[in-house]
């Protein structure tokens, strides 16, 4: 393989001229007829016997050409790419000019990454969020502990109050006729949870055990069985069984039952000092992402749309697999939400442009600045993404090549160099410098999808972590 030649055909978009030797070509069409020969019928032979100057003379002297082509152009390609030394974002369109004594000439238009600049990223002005855990803040987290840790009791000497998980009967009938769905008997249900047409839970609440009692409710207009959308019911309804939430008493054996610590007042510190860390980086993740804004608009040059077009598939990708881990297909979804797949694409498109601008402005700072990431810093990123997917060290260095952990890791230098040359403004406590270099490939915003999501982030290309985890499951399948 020679590389002849590379030229400019569109801004960011390059021609690679590519020349393949005939010894090379004309081994490739041998082996071409030899794979194929055996399925070819030419009369007077017995199948797979004809001589191949026989076929050629049949068939056309180029029959076995497609087949050499398919096999040398991916070699080829790659050998020459790596020779030109150039950033390519976008799959090659080939093109074959001429196949000659000599060889064999074709050439491959790419895209490339483009060079940008950035008007300004020291002394970005950004405000941080203030930081205060209240007491009331605390109790409400440990109320939720103790609820975790409740127990149900029976109640007996009273009506049923929200709050409460009554046993119930239930029969529904519109204009005295009963409906699909309508009936259950002991049916389980919290008062005050919302899961009953608006209007039943309410009806219930006040009611004792063992009476029998109406409650009359309207469907809701955009109710999901059309027949009923809007009907007015009728339920008859009894109670069998009422219970009501226990919580455990805030004392030092609730402590030591939930915690590792003996008193309420050591609980109590631990509580506070966890949700001040949460909150904190909850201000840095915020901080980050004005920061990151401001950084990719002061970023200059023409960005390819290949770029945007392979980080929004990428974002799907990444959506999908949140999807079928909640065990629902894209499919499926599609079909609940009566999207399709551009639908999805057009939602994921600003964010992918957000990512791709970020991460290319990421990457000029880091040139600028001279930042590097040294053997140590790899390594320490290797056993970050070890831990994060639960595997082997050495499992994660073979999918995935130390070049592109080295560019995560400058890249999230990058995010430390923004935050701490930024005007930052409002903060009662300076950002914690801990962003990983996943968080920094993709960009410092959490990722916003499509409405209703189920629960996204995503880089120029795909993150370390994330290539990982797809590879880890590919074995498992």
């Amino acid at each position: 393989m020679e590389l002849k030649n590379i030229k400019d055909v569109a801004v960011n978009q390059k021609e690679l001229e590519i020349k393949v030797d005939r010894a090379t070509f004309d081994a490739e069409v041998d082996k071409a007829f030899k794979k194929n020969a055996a399925s070819i019928n030419i009369p007077g032979f017995r199948k797979g016997k004809a001589p191949r100057s026989i076929i050629e003379k049949m068939y056309g002297k180029g029959v076995f050409y497609e087949d050499a082509l398919n096999a040398i152009i991916p070699g080829a390609y790659d050998e020459a790419l790596k020779e030109s030394k150039l950033e390519v974002v976008s799959r090659p369109e080939f093109d074959l000019k001429s196949i000659e004594d000599d060889g064999v000439t074709l050439t491959a238009k790419v895209f490339v990454k483009p060079e940008v600049t950035v008007s300004e990223y020291k002394g970005l002005k950004a405000e941080r969020e203030s930081v205060e855990i209240t007491d009331e803040a605390v109790n409400t987290e440990i109320d939720r502990v103790r609820q975790r840790n409740a127990r149900m009791i029976e109640v007996t000497d009273r009506a049923a109050k929200t709050g409460d998980e009554v046993s119930l009967d239930f029969d529904g009938s519109v204009d005295g006729v009963p409906f699909d769905g309508g009936k259950g008997e002991k049916y389980s249900l919290k008062l005050g949870s919302g899961t009953f047409i608006p209007g039943f839970e309410d009806q219930v609440v006040g009611k004792n055990i063992g009476e029998d009692f109406d409650v009359n409710v309207t469907f809701p207009e955009d109710y999901q069985e059309k027949t009923l959308a809007g009907k007015a019911a009728v339920f008859k309804c009894k109670i069998h069984e009422i219970k009501e939430t226990e919580l455990p008493e805030l004392n030092d054996d609730f402590v030591k039952d939930v915690s590792e610590f003996d008193t309420v007042d050591e609980y109590k510190a631990d509580v506070k000092a966890k949700l001040e860390s949460d909150a904190n980086k909850a201000a840095d993740r915020k901080l980050d992402d004005a920061l990151m804004e401001k950084l990719s608009s002061n970023l200059i040059g023409e960005i390819p749309d290949v770029m945007y077009e392979n980080e929004t598939e990428n974002l799907l990708t990444d959506y999908e697999n949140r999807l079928r881990y909640q065990g629902l297909s894209l499919d499926m979804y599609m079909k609940y939400t009566g999207q399709d797949v551009e639908a999805l694409k057009k939602q994921f498109r600003p964010q992918a442009e957000r990512q791709v601008k970020t991460r290319l402005a990421l990457e000029y700072v880091a040139k600028t600045e001279g930042l590097e990431a040294t053997d140590e810093d790899v390594e320490e990123e290797y056993k970050k993404i070890a831990e994060g997917y639960g595997l082997e060290v050495e499992k994660v260095k073979d999918a995935i090549g130390a070049e592109a952990v080295k560019a995560d890791v400058v890249v999230g230098k990058a995010v430390l160099f923004v935050r701490d040359n930024a005007d930052v403004s409002g903060a009662k406590k300076k950002a914690t410098r801990k962003p990983a270099a996943k968080k920094a490939t993709a960009e410092t915003a959490e990722e916003t999808a499509p409405e209703s999501k189920p629960a996204a982030k995503k880089t120029t290309r795909k993150t370390t972590a994330k290539k990982t985890e797809e590879e880890s499951e590919d074995k498992a399948e």
